[in-house]
């Protein structure tokens, strides 16, 4: 078939055959062997048929490459062993996937060399008939995403593994992007391309008896410069750098400046070089001097001293200015020009013993062999408060003339001014405004600074030829100020030629690209406005002076030191070991193994196994990864297909054991559709054949007269058997009667259906890849009942929604249990068994504080399992004998329960996201047997999971809704308006057997494994606990216990327990149980001048109707029994509680659900008064008060004042009263936050909105129109303290670290940028007093 190119540059079929033509595959392939091809794409549609080696002649037509001189490598995978070239395979045997699916391929470079171009003979582009020109050049941020340019993404490119493994087109090596850290990587280059730093860093040997290499930033530095010059990759890593500067990962995601970066490790460097040749190297590479002066311009007389800079910070745009500076050599004439101190700025000279006029300003002195120059591109905005980036234009040249800007007759006598000066003047760090901090360096440091005239003196007599610099870095910034990304230009001093390294891309570029970093924009807006110019600008320039007697050249690998050809040798071997591991991964197949071990049960595991091994050799390797050695012979072991999802064993592999693994599995793959299964068997079984296109089905036995179901046996099918064949099958399998045979098939987790039509196909009856089914053939008269009906329905309807819970007891006083359950017997026994709704308990113990764990231990003992056994046993045989009609059919019970709309499956303490997923939890399947308890069936192969009850016509047309504030009661009552107990006349199955120490981490004594259908309410199961914990259902709580040990205790009595799953905990605890109309309350103590100002007390219960005195009554005698609290009634005070604030005060005739609005888990403040209490009236006011001392800086502590109406004057005057502050001078402001409102002493003065001009308190700004809140007061004349700078700090100190002990923000601070730090002994000291 021909093949055209499309619009998008891709091959398409001219002619598209019919569809009885060959399948055909679809190839698209990404060109990866340079930057230039890596967004194109060619596709191809090719016959399944076609070979490996046709497919590569294809390719290499339509790329226009030279056959066999590229690789083709799996998109998706491209670590894996690139396509075999002269492989006579069919793409359908090779993986390719046909009718219409994408494979995606990658083109990659062969053996480290990229493909050689048809019409270029001699495989180089300067050869290809192409001007320079014409060829496309990468320079700036990489496109993403298929979008020019990525002015809104900074982060790095993308990249895929195998275009970074080959040696780029240019020569030149990478390094990559570890997240953020393009700016170290534009440095690192720099470096690296500067010969004389290059050189003298190969000079220095590493003795590694003297220091650890992965410490050693030099060696470090060495090794990385070593792979940038002989590596064959395209990229190299910089993690071994940065490890040795004592970063963690953390760092790679932290951008920081590249000119801090620079200053950093130059000063690390020079740490680590004391001692050795290169101490000096850094000085005298790139540091120069200056003289920082102020004359007097009536005497002449000059003070100065002398100053060292490593680089020169050259400003955008002046302070004020609207236009910038136009080019680099009028921002360095800005920088020299002095300035005039006049006026109130007048220098007092030393001379003339008064303040003059004089000029102050900076000379140069000296200039360094490289000269760095920073355009001070960043900067910080007064009008918006926030840093900007200035993009205006600033021209710079690529030959840099600095003869006009060094002072020559100043360094000719460089002191003959300053003879009168004292020594202590030349010393010491720049104070230049200009300089700012710039030059300024740690205070324990010694920059070395040399004040020989006589040298400075020669240097700068120098002609001025010698002063020439010429460009060969330039460090360029895209992005803001909030930031961006860094990429360098850089020329080679080789053949200067100029190259753009961005991360792990090299390519070559022009003066045309170096100009586009010039900034500024090309409109007609001028080059001041920088809010329309390119982000993408110069930030730091690096010039060389012209000097041939010191201009280095690069050291080849035949003049290297010998120390640095070890070190070549070393990584080279590293490097081509790392080759061959990458060849052995790229051909391992990874794929998903599990086993059914016979010990472990169901195993997970990942077997990695190279795709020549046969299937013999991966049998053996799983076998041991599996750890079956002991357990079972390998000659009882096999690997077979797998579907984990569906549990479907696909197919098996006989007579194959010596196909290699790559050839079964479809090849080396990053994912597989299936898994791998290794299946064991007894001595004396035989393996099964498992053939494609057959079903897997699991059957269980079921025993009618025992009540049990058997484990699954294993069948497998063909979906065309009908159902009489299938049954022969099963007869077959299990030795059961075909002509009586039921089958059942689960075909999903609540539906079961009844296999009764003869002739019909199990395909037609729904069977997939795995199924399960239950069978019963018996001469019972069961089966001639109507199925729902029968008591095969019943028994799996049964066993689908049976869970097993575990529940943890309280503990007893000895003898108590038995007592209690006789007691529980004896009321069982009774006719009716009732209990008033009105009876309210005041002892002690039928209250609990959930988070309190001592309150437990009141009244604990062991417990007597047998006993509770032999009578939960009885029971259950009394309700299974049919003592009652009603408990023999589930299907009457449903119809005795009550339920609402409003009622839901979790009660209020319980999330609704936690509600949403524990309704979708799953169970396993378990049935519990009478004689010899549960059989818990097997995990993985043998079971599903049922997530909701089976058919019911009590569950038809019923809707659950999540629970809600506004519900008529907190609970649901366990009793009818008869007092009957609901849960006596419903019995759903319940077994409960005490727990072994293998099935929970609790005490096993005190624990219960309960097995119970899961459509029970929870009234009837506190029913059934009853006989465990010795005490009535309405004397105890049950709580849920979620993963993280949370405990929330379960409240909606007429719920089911269908949100529980298999193995969920519950804890039992003793208390009495909420009655219809009745709340949980929890009551904290409100303490207002505490630093901790609300402390939990007791959980309590409130009671529809009750007034707020009756509810401090029965509070009090609590109060003092659990928290030793002696109280009188009219000293005590409720209040609302939001949060932590205080609200409303109730007044003792308020009636809960009338006047006071009331829901489930509620919580209430108590305060204790200090006097009887004044609040009498809903029109009253209570606000909390707090006087601020500007003269003392403190505040005091709060004070109650009640307001009769909402006036202003009344406040003033009660605080007028209260502080004998005048009315006149009185000023009041209201708090912020929550209570207590608290603020810094530095802030208040200023921050709050103090004397709000309204004569209503309920009015903006204020609206205060409810109980607690807080109003701070001061007297208007009181002036704030005078504090020096060092108190201000301590108190700033003091204030900051009592505000964030007490939970409330300091003040609002942007996130701060984290420091740049190099440690020199590996990483950063850990505070000993920190976490």
């Amino acid at each position: 078939m021909e093949m055209v190119p499309s619009e998008e540059n891709q091959f398409v079929p001219k002619e598209i055959q019919n569809a009885a033509e060959e399948p055909r595959v679809l190839c698209i392939i990404q060109d990866t062997t340079s930057a230039k091809t890596v967004n194109e794409r060619l596709t191809l549609n090719l016959p399944v048929s076609t070979t490996l080696s046709k497919l590569y002649e294809d390719v290499a037509q339509k790329a226009g490459y030279v056959n066999s001189t590229f690789d083709l490598a799996w998109g998706n995978t491209p670590e894996m062993a690139p396509l075999d070239h002269s492989s006579h395979m069919s793409l359908s045997d090779s993986g390719f996937e046909p009718g219409g699916k994408k494979n995606f391929l990658q083109l990659t470079d062969k053996d480290g060399q990229q493909p050689q171009v048809v019409s270029d003979e001699s495989g180089t582009a300067e050869s290809s008939g192409l001007d320079e020109s014409s060829q496309e050049r990468f320079i700036g941020p990489l496109p993403r995403d298929g979008t020019p340019g990525c002015s809104g993404d900074y982060g790095s490119p993308s990249y895929s593994y195998s275009s970074i493994l080959n040696k780029s087109e240019t020569g030149y090596v990478g390094l990559v992007n570890q997240a953020m850290t393009c700016y170290l990587n534009s440095l690192l280059q720099t470096l690296f391309m500067t010969p004389e730093f290059r050189n003298a860093l190969y000079n220095w040997e590493f003795e590694e008896s003297e220091e650890d290499p992965v410490t050693s930033i030099p060696y470090q530095l060495q090794r990385l410069f070593v792979l940038l010059q002989t590596s064959k990759k395209r990229a190299i890593e910089t993690t071994d750098v940065t490890r040795s500067f004592g970063w963690d990962s953390s760092e790679a995601w932290q951008q920081h400046d590249v000119q801090e970066l620079c200053r950093v490790m130059f000063d690390a460097l020079e740490q680590k070089w004391k001692q050795t040749e290169q101490a000096d190297l850094i000085n005298q590479l790139y540091q120069g001097k200056l003289k920082d002066y102020v004359r007097c311009l009536e005497c002449g007389y000059e003070s100065w001293r002398i100053d060292t800079y490593l680089d020169i910070p050259l400003v955008i745009r002046p302070f004020g200015a609207s236009q910038a500076y136009g080019s680099v050599e009028e921002a360095l004439q800005a920088f020299i020009q002095p300035e005039t101190l006049d006026g109130p700025n007048q220098y007092f000279c030393e001379r003339c013993k008064k303040k003059c006029d004089a000029r102050k300003g900076l000379r140069f002195l000296h200039f360094p062999y490289l000269l760095t120059l920073q355009l001070k591109r960043f900067d910080f905005d007064y009008t918006t408060m926030h840093r900007i980036k200035l993009n205006d234009r600033m021209t710079f040249p690529e030959e840099l003339d600095m003869s006009p800007f060094i002072d020559v007759e100043d360094e000719k006598s460089p002191q003959t001014e300053s003879c009168t000066d004292s020594g202590a003047e030349n010393e010491g760090s720049c104070h230049s405004d200009q300089m700012s901090n710039d030059f300024s360096t740690d205070d324990c440091v010694d920059e070395g600074i040399c004040l020989d005239s006589t040298g400075s003196t020669e240097r700068a007599l120098k002609p001025k030829s010698l002063l020439t610099f010429e460009l060969f870095s330039v460090m360029v910034h895209s992005g803001s100020a909030a930031g961006g990304h860094y990429y360098a230009c850089i020329k080679s001093f080789s053949d200067g030629q100029w190259y753009s390294f961005n991360d792990q891309h090299v390519s070559k570029i022009t003066q045309d690209d170096i100009r586009k970093t010039y900034g500024g924009s090309s409109g007609s807006r001028g080059y001041y406005s920088s809010a329309f110019a390119s982000s993408t600008n110069a930030y730091m320039l690096i010039y060389r002076l012209k000097d041939p007697s010191r201009n280095a050249k690069y050291l080849s690998a035949e003049d290297f030191p010998e120390h640095i050809k070890s070190l070549v040798q070393k990584e080279k071997e590293s490097e081509e070991q790392e080759k061959r591991q990458r060849e052995i991964e790229r051909n391992t197949c990874k794929i998903k193994l599990f086993c059914m071990h016979p010990v472990k049960m169901m195993m997970e595991s990942k077997l990695e196994v190279h795709k020549d091994k046969t299937l013999r050799e991966a049998t053996e390797m799983a076998y041991k990864l599996m750890e079956l050695e002991g357990v079972v012979s390998l000659d009882c072991c096999r690997l077979v297909k797998y579907d984990e999802f569906h549990e479907y064993l696909e197919r098996s592999y006989e007579g194959e054991e010596d196909t290699p693994m790559g050839l079964l599995l479809g090849g080396v793959k990053s994912s597989y559709m299936f898994d791998l299964l290794l299946e064991t068997r007894r001595p004396e079984q035989a393996f099964q054949p498992y053939k494609p296109g057959e079903v897997m089905v699991k059957v269980h036995v079921v025993d009618l007269k025992s009540e049990t179901i058997a484990s699954p046996i294993s069948v497998r099918a063909y979906l065309n058997q009908t159902i009489t064949e299938f049954k022969q099958l099963i007869a077959q399998a299990t030795g059961l009667s075909a002509e009586t045979m039921r089958v059942v098939l689960e075909r999903c987790y609540n539906d079961l259906r009844l296999l009764f039509v003869p002739n019909k196909t199990l395909k037609a009856e729904g069977f997939f890849r795995s199924n399960k089914v239950f069978v019963e053939s018996s001469e019972s008269t069961d089966h001639q009942v109507a199925f729902t009906d029968s008591l095969l329905w019943k028994l799996l309807d049964r066993h689908g929604n049976t869970i097993r819970l575990l529940v943890l007891l309280p503990e007893q006083s000895p003898g108590t249990l038995a007592n209690r359950t006789l007691c529980q017997k004896q009321q069982q026994q009774g006719s009716s068994t009732s209990t008033s709704d009105s009876q309210k308990s005041s002892d002690a113990s039928d209250f609990e504080h959930i988070e309190s764990s001592t309150q437990e231990a009141d009244s604990n003992s062991s417990l007597c399992v047998a006993a509770d056994n032999r009578e939960l046993e009885n029971r259950i045989r009394a309700a299974a004998g049919g003592s009652s009609g009603a408990s023999s059919d589930p299907e009457n019970h449903f119809a005795c329960e009550e339920r609402s709309d409003s009622e839901v499956n979790n009660d209020r303490s319980t999330s609704s996201v936690d509600s949403d997923i524990l309704s979708s939890s799953h169970s396993s399947d378990t049935l519990c047997n009478a004689d010899s308890g549960p059989i818990q069936l097997a995990n993985g192969l043998d079971s599903h999971s049922i997530t909701s009850s089976r058919r019911s016509k009590a569950h038809e047309g019923k809707k659950e809704t999540w629970d809600t504030a506004e519900e008529d009661s907190g609970t649901d009552s366990e009793y009818d308006d008869n007092g009957k107990i609901k849960a006596e006349a419903q019995y759903l199955y319940f077994r409960a057997e005490p727990c072994s120490q293998e099935d929970t981490t609790w005490d096993a004594q005190k624990c219960l494994v309960v097995h119970v259908d899961k459509r029970i309410t929870l009234a009837a199961f506190k029913q059934n606990l009853e006989p465990y914990v010795g005490v009535t259902s309405t004397q105890f709580k049950v709580f849920r216990v979620y993963a993280n040990n949370q405990e929330f205790e379960s409240v909606r009595l007429n719920e089911t327990l269908s949100s529980f799953s298999d193995d969920n905990k519950i804890t039992i605890r003793l208390g009495r149980a909420l009655k219809k109309g009745e709340y949980r309350v929890k009551v904290y103590q409100l303490l207002v001048n505490e630093p901790e100002p609300c402390k939990f007390l007791v959980d309590t219960v409130f009671a529809k109707g009750m007034t707020v005195r009756q509810s401090k009554e029965e509070l009090l005698p609590q109060l003092k029994e659990q928290c030793k609290l002696d109280l009188s009634i009219d000293r005590v005070r409720l209040r609302k509680k939001t949060w932590k604030n205080p609200g409303t005060v109730f007044l003792d005739y308020h009636v809960y659900e009338e006047d006071i609005s009331i829901s489930s888990n509620w919580e209430v403040f108590l305060e204790v008064l200090n006097e009887p209490e004044k609040m009498k009236s809903m029109s009253q006011l209570a606000v909390l008060t707090r006087r601020w001392s500007p003269a003392t800086m403190k505040l005091g502590p709060f004070q109650e004042v009640i307001l009769e109406s909402s006036s202003v004057e009344e406040l003033k005057e009660k605080l007028s009263e209260m502080s004998d502050i005048p009315l006149e001078n009185l000023e009041f402001a209201k708090g912020r936050g929550t209570f207590p409102c608290d603020i810094s002493v530095l802030e208040i003065h200023q921050d709050l909105d103090w004397n709000p001009k309204v004569s209503t308190l309920n009015v903006w700004p204020l609206y205060i129109c409810d109980d607690g809140a807080v109003v701070f007061y001061r007297h208007s004349t009181e002036e704030p303290m005078e504090l020096s700078e060092d108190e201000r700090n301590e108190l700033m100190k003091k204030e900051s670290s009592r505000l964030l002990k007490t939970g409330h923000r300091v003040s609002y601070s942007p996130r701060k940028e984290k420091a740049l730090k190099i440690y020199l002994d590996g990483g950063p000291a850990k505070d000993p007093g920190q976490d």
